[in-house]
């Protein structure tokens, strides 16, 4: 078979060897037909052929993200954006610039904002009272289990010091019980009845905003882990990808993962049943497929709602009575998970506190024990605390470890919102990725940007390292929780790829898969661990398609990426 494209002059990551190779590869109507020496490939090559001279760059797999919401960070870099920001002050700034540029907006709406800038991770109202005191601002934090707003926000949806916190959630209040400013988890719908719905229009911008950064960082595909059903007159996500991919706009490959309402109960099992046929009838899942249900298990270490086995402690290191909400009863959960895992859906956990791990491998083997085993790939994410009882239990429900690799480091959010209140030696099973991978756990790789960068470099180099780029603080955890090059590398590319149900077709570069690649300017195998980072992605192909060359339009994509992080 003759190439259309030659990659040619540098090294090839098949994801097959233990390195990479060099080697020359071809393409043709969009798929690998060799990957060789250039003297057994240079019969296939023509007078049309196009050649890339890689000049002893790297290709690698496209990246695949496995737990991301690009539309939610797209519009969330179209809003006031507070991502930006390194201190308190530089947020609140950023708030009064923002709502002096937008005089016309009802509401100030963004997000972006850290924990850490603030005494035990809790803004007050009364800053954003002092710059934007005439309208409601309500602006969601970086981790998004919490938001921040000011007074006429609360006043706005009639929340004062009578309305109780819900079980799923917590208002932080002043003494007389009025609330201070902060609202976690089940606390933000308060304000969903009076709050501006999401427009089509912004939610199909922000989707085009973020597929153009995720392109520039080599991701080829990647797995939405929050596609609701819209309600309250928000635009519908779903909706918003398939009209993207019918005219061609659509350039990756997604996954939608249907999010499950922790209030909605059996009923909604059918519309979302019908929302997957709606996608399958008219989409090759190559394209886009909604065979996923997104369960939230439970919330954030960092607001003690996480879901642990042991208390949290208090600022004196003593027992509290809090161990964290389970949003769902365990005997609920097996429920419904039973029944997504009958009708054929996988099932993608947002499970960061042990007992929340605990808990969503009952239900997966209760779903065993009732409908025996299938290829439902089902996968658990974050995992910032496993218990050891339960590490080998993901090899045995074939579950996957859906890894946020750049969170396992030290940083101040985690140094000093978090592990301060945590069992004694959590910080040695912090994160326990490479626990996991020795217990023969299946990984998969994703970034939950917009909640961090979705850089894979930057990931990658966390894995391996456990500390974060150009920092001096020790690795996190014990020796044994880090991973290998290979190890995180093929998580971010075959690993995903298996998750996303594309491992057949993507994942590794071999005659016949589809030619999605990232080309990255310097061999990551030949780089010291602590440079891993300073790898960068000068093309993203897909499909035998070029879709990002940095050449002519990186300056553009690099000053956002910069941004993110």
């Amino acid at each position: 078979m003759l190439a259309e494209i030659l990659f040619e002059n540098g090294w090839v990551y098949t994801g097959n060897e233990a390195g990479p190779v060099q080697a020359n590869l071809a393409v043709t109507d969009g798929r690998i037909i060799a990957v060789g020496s250039p003297e057994e490939l240079e019969v296939s090559v023509t007078p049309d052929t196009r050649r890339v001279d890689l000049d002893g760059q790297l290709v690698v797999p496209g990246f695949q993200d496995a737990h991301i919401h690009p539309i939610f960070a797209g519009v969330e870099l179209l809003q006031c954006d507070l991502t930006g920001a390194n201190t308190a002050e530089e947020a609140v700034s950023i708030v009064a610039r923002y709502a002096e540029g937008n005089p016309d907006e009802a509401w100030i709406l963004g997000a972006g904002w850290s924990m850490d800038f603030f005494p035990s991770g809790t803004p007050g109202r009364e800053l954003l009272d002092a710059v934007v005191p005439d309208r409601p601002v309500y602006l969601v934090n970086r981790d998004h289990h919490g938001a921040w707003a000011n007074t006429a926000a609360f006043a706005a949806a009639g929340i004062s010091r009578d309305t109780p916190d819900p079980e799923s959630g917590r208002l932080e209040r002043e003494p007389d019980g009025t609330p201070a400013g902060t609202v976690h988890e089940g606390a933000m719908d308060l304000f969903n009845e009076v709050k501006p719905a999401l427009p089509y229009n912004l939610a199909y911008q922000g989707l085009l905003a973020s597929q153009e950064l995720l392109l520039s960082q080599g991701i080829t595909a990647w797995q939405d882990a929050w596609v609701p059903i819209p309600e309250g007159g928000h635009a519908d996500n779903l909706t918003v990808y398939m009209d993207a991919a019918r005219v061609g706009d659509l350039k990756v490959r997604v996954t939608a993962c249907q999010w499950w309402d922790r209030t909605a109960g059996m009923s909604q099992l059918d519309a979302i049943l019908e929302r997957r046929h709606t996608v399958s009838e008219s989409f090759d899942p190559l394209v886009l497929n909604a065979n996923t249900v997104k369960v939230m298990v439970d919330g954030v270490a960092e607001n003690f709602t996480a879901a642990m086995h042991h208390v949290y402690l208090d600022h004196h290191g003593h027992n509290t009575d809090n161990r964290g909400i389970e949003f769902f009863e365990p005997g609920e959960l097996k429920e419904f998970v039973t029944a997504i895992d009958a009708a054929g859906m996988q099932l993608h956990f947002h499970a960061l506190g042990d007992r929340a791990v605990t808990d969503a491998l009952d239900a997966l083997q209760a779903a065993r024990d009732v409908n025996g085993t299938n290829d439902q790939r089902h996968h658990l994410a974050h995992l910032q605390m496993v218990r050891r009882e339960d590490v080998p239990r993901f090899a045995e429900l074939g579950a996957a470890a859906n890894v946020q690799a750049l969170w396992a480091c030290h940083e101040e959010q985690l140094d000093t919102l978090t592990l301060p209140f945590l069992e004694p030696g959590a910080e040695d099973r912090h994160y326990p990725f490479g626990e996991l991978a020795a217990a023969g756990a299946r990984l998969v790789a994703g970034s939950d940007w917009p909640v961090s960068t979705a850089d894979p470099i930057a990931a990658i180099h966390v894995g391996v390292n456990r500390t974060a780029p150009e920092e001096d603080l020790p690795p996190l955890g014990r020796q044994l929780q880090k991973l290998s090059l290979k190890q995180i590398l093929d998580a971010y590319t075959q690993g995903s790829a298996w998750i996303n149900h594309l491992n057949a077709q993507t994942g590794t570069l071999e005659p016949g898969k589809l030619a999605d690649l990232a080309v990255l300017d310097t061999n990551l195998f030949d780089l010291p661990n602590k440079e891993l980072h300073r790898a960068v992605v000068t093309q993203t192909w897909i499909g035998g398609e070029c879709v990002y060359d940095r050449s002519t339009q990186g300056n553009r994509s690099a000053r956002s990426a910069e941004v993110m992080q």
